[in-house]
């Protein structure tokens, strides 16, 4: 049996592939992205507008601040026979006013949300905030 190249040897230009169908990737414009800033420009503004380029911002890394929060349900299970609570030196910094309060607490912490504050001064303790004190001192 002959192979089909040898049948077009010396009669077919293209060997009944076309023109450019026998040359790498040719009759598909290229490999991959090719193109896309000449033939394949109209592709790439309908199909893939954000393709290149930067989109929106980054914060400054000062502005990046991410507390280790703490809600105020989690206080009694976390601390069951304390009535005096320095969250600072257990790793946290911001308490939060999700659940409720049974028991009075005395809870010191750099920052804290009016909900927080409200709900363990209701319940007979008191919330003290750690950076409005290093603030007076400095003047």
């Amino acid at each position: 049996m002959v192979s089909r190249t040898n049948k077009f040897r010396g009669r077919s230009r293209y060997h009944g592939r076309g023109k450019k169908a026998g040359r790498g990737a040719g009759k598909r414009g290229g490999r991959g992205n090719a193109g896309l800033n000449k033939h394949r420009l109209m592709t790439r503004l309908k199909y893939m507008p954000k393709h290149w380029g930067m989109h929106g911002f980054n914060r400054d890394p000062s502005l990046r601040i991410v507390h280790n929060s703490i809600n105020v349900s989690q206080l009694e299970q976390l601390f069951p026979d304390e009535e005096k609570i320095n969250l600072s030196s257990h790793g946290y910094d911001k308490l939060l006013g999700s659940g409720k309060v049974t028991k009075s607490l005395h809870v010191s912490v750099e920052h804290a949300s009016a909900k927080a504050i409200q709900k363990i001064e209701s319940a007979g303790g008191s919330v003290t905030l750690e950076a409005d004190d290093e603030e007076w001192e400095e003047e």
